[in-house]
C-alpha cells in the first residue's frame, strides 16, 4: 500500500486505548490486519474483532512495525483515520423529488452540494441510503460482517411511486434488498419523508402495512414531513401540510404503533416532533419512542429534552445569582425552551430567560428547525438583543467544528453581536447548566 493513500492515515489515537499503549501515532499508516489489505472502514471494523490481531504499522519515516495484539472479541483498538470511509465517499445516483440540496442556494461551501448514499456512512455515522446504489458485493459484506443497524430511505414500498419519486428505475426493485437483510438479521431503521399528495394518506398506509412485516429485524420506521426551501424552482411542486393534514398523519401512524406493539412489543411507527408541533397535539410519552432510536430524525427530541430537564431542574439546589440568558432557536422546539425556561423562575427567581425563535430567511420560513440556521439570520435576529450570554445548540454547527451552515464561525458572530456565545449540547441537563451557570 502506497503511504500516498491518505484514507489509511491515523488521525487520531484514543487516550488509554490498546492503540496508544502500543505506539500508534498520529500520521502513522495502516498497512494490514492479520496479513490481509484493509479495503475500507467495514474491512477495518470486522478484522478488529478478532481476540488475536497481527496489525501492520508504517511510520512516517518509512519504517513498519508489526504488533501483536491480544484483547477481548470486539474490543476497539482506538484509532480514528483522517478519512472516516477509509475509501472514497459513494455519490447518490438518484433525483428525488423531495431532496433538499437540491434546495440549496448558488455560492456555499462545495462539500454542501454532495449527496451521498453510502451504505457505509449509515452504519457510522446514521445516514440514510436508498440502497439504489448498492451493489452484490456491498449486500455480502453487511451480512458477512453482521453490519447494523442499517438505515434504509424507504419513502414508499409501492415500486413504480418509488421509481417516481426518486427518479431511478431502479428503485423500486432495490426494496428486494430489504428482504436479503431481514433473512440475515441485519437490524434496520426505516424512513419515509412524506410528500403532500404523493407517498400520504393511503400510499403511507401501505408502506406502514408492507414494512410491518419486517418488524421487530427493522425495529423502527420514522416519518418526517418534506423540509421545503424558498429555492425550488423548476423543481417537483410540492406543498406544506396543514394541521388537519398533519393530524390525519399523526392518526395512521398511531393506528400502526398499535397494531405492531400487540405483536411484537416495539411501536415501530414513529412520527418525528414536527407533525405533533404543527397539529398542535402533545408529544407522545417517553415509553412510545422505544428507546429514542430516531432521534437524529427529530423523533422524539423534545419529550427526551422535557425529560433530561426536568431531571436536572429537580437536583438543582437554587440560589439567587442574576443572570441574563438569551436562547436562539429554531421556530419548531422555540415553545418548548420557553415553556421550560419559566420554570427556572422557581429556583433561579433572579436568572431571567427570554427564547428568541430565528425565523429562517435564508432557506424560507416553512424551515423551521434549528440545524438549518445560519449566521448571517442570527446575527441579523439577536444583534439588537441584550445579554450577558447567548445560548445556542450544537445542531447550528457542522458536525466537529465552529462553523454554522454559511461559514459563519462562532467568534465572527459573537463580534457582530457583542455578546459571548455558548455552544449548548443536545441534553436537557446542559441546557438547565448553561441557562443557570
Amino acid at each position: 500500500m502506497s503511504v500516498e493513500n491518505r484514507d489509511h492515515i491515523v488521525k487520531t489515537v484514543i487516550p488509554g486505548s490498546i492503540a496508544m499503549e502500543l505506539g500508534v501515532e498520529s500520521g502513522d499508516l495502516l498497512v494490514e490486519i492479520n496479513g490481509r489489505e484493509v479495503k475500507d472502514i467495514f474491512d477495518y471494523h470486522y478484522l478488529c474483532n478478532e481476540e488475536y490481531l497481527t496489525v501492520v504499522i508504517e511510520k512516517p519515516t518509512g519504517e513498519q512495525w508489526e504488533l501483536e495484539i491480544e484483547k477481548e472479541y470486539e474490543e476497539d483498538l482506538g484509532i480514528e483515520f483522517e478519512n472516516g470511509l477509509m475509501d472514497d465517499y459513494r455519490s447518490c445516483s438518484n433525483h428525488c423529488i423531495f431532496c433538499f440540496i437540491d434546495q440549496m442556494p448558488p455560492g456555499m461551501r462545495e462539500t454542501l452540494y454532495f449527496k451521498d448514499d453510502d451504505s457505509r456512512l449509515s452504519f457510522l455515522q446514521g445516514n440514510y441510503v436508498t440502497l439504489t446504489n448498492m451493489s452484490e458485493a456491498d449486500i455480502e459484506r453487511i451480512i458477512t460482517y453482521k453490519m447494523s443497524p442499517i438505515n434504509v430511505s424507504v419513502q414508499t414500498t409501492n415500486p413504480e411511486l418509488r421509481v417516481k419519486m426518486l427518479h431511478n428505475k431502479f428503485a423500486g426493485e432495490a426494496l428486494k434488498k430489504i428482504d436479503r437483510f431481514v433473512e440475515a438479521g441485519i437490524v434496520m431503521n426505516g424512513q419515509i419523508v412524506l410528500c403532500k399528495g404523493v407517498n400520504d394518506k393511503e400510499e403511507l398506509e401501505r408502506s406502514l402495512s408492507d414494512l410491518a412485516k419486517y418488524a421487530p429485524v427493522m425495529q423502527s420506521v420514522s416519518v418526517v414531513p418534506v423540509g421545503l426551501s424558498k429555492y425550488r424552482e423548476g423543481l417537483y411542486p410540492l406543498e406544506p401540510f396543514t394541521k388537519e393534514e398533519a393530524g390525519e398523519t399523526i392518526d395512521i401512524i398511531e393506528k400502526w404503533q398499535k397494531i405492531v406493539y400487540e405483536k411484537h412489543g416495539i411501536h415501530f411507527a414513529q412520527a418525528s416532533d414536527e407533525w405533533y408541533l404543527l397539529a398542535e397535539r402533545e408529544v407522545p410519552e417517553e415509553q412510545r419512542y422505544d428507546g429514542f432510536l430516531q432521534l437524529e430524525n427529530g423523533v422524539g427530541m423534545l419529550r427526551l429534552l422535557d425529560k433530561e430537564f426536568h431531571q436536572a431542574l429537580d437536583m438543582a439546589k437554587g440560589s439567587e445569582k442574576k443572570k441574563n440568558v438569551l436562547v436562539a432557536s429554531g421556530k419548531l422546539a422555540a415553545p418548548t425552551i420557553e415553556k421550560l425556561s419559566k420554570e427556572v423562575k422557581a429556583k433561579y427567581p433572579n436568572v431571567h430567560i427570554k427564547v428568541k425563535a430565528i425565523r429562517n430567511d435564508f432557506f424560507g420560513e416553512m424551515i423551521t428547525v434549528s440545524g438549518l440556521i445560519t449566521g448571517q439570520d442570527l446575527v441579523a435576529q439577536v444583534k439588537e438583543e441584550e445579554a450577558d450570554v447567548l445560548l445556542i445548540p450544537i445542531n447550528m454547527l457542522r458536525s466537529g467544528e465552529e462553523t454554522l451552515l454559511d461559514d459563519y464561525t462562532v467568534s465572527q458572530v459573537e463580534e457582530e453581536i457583542k455578546m459571548p456565545i455558548r455552544v449548548v449540547q443536545s441534553g436537557g441537563e446542559d441546557l438547565l447548566l448553561a441557562m443557570i451557570e
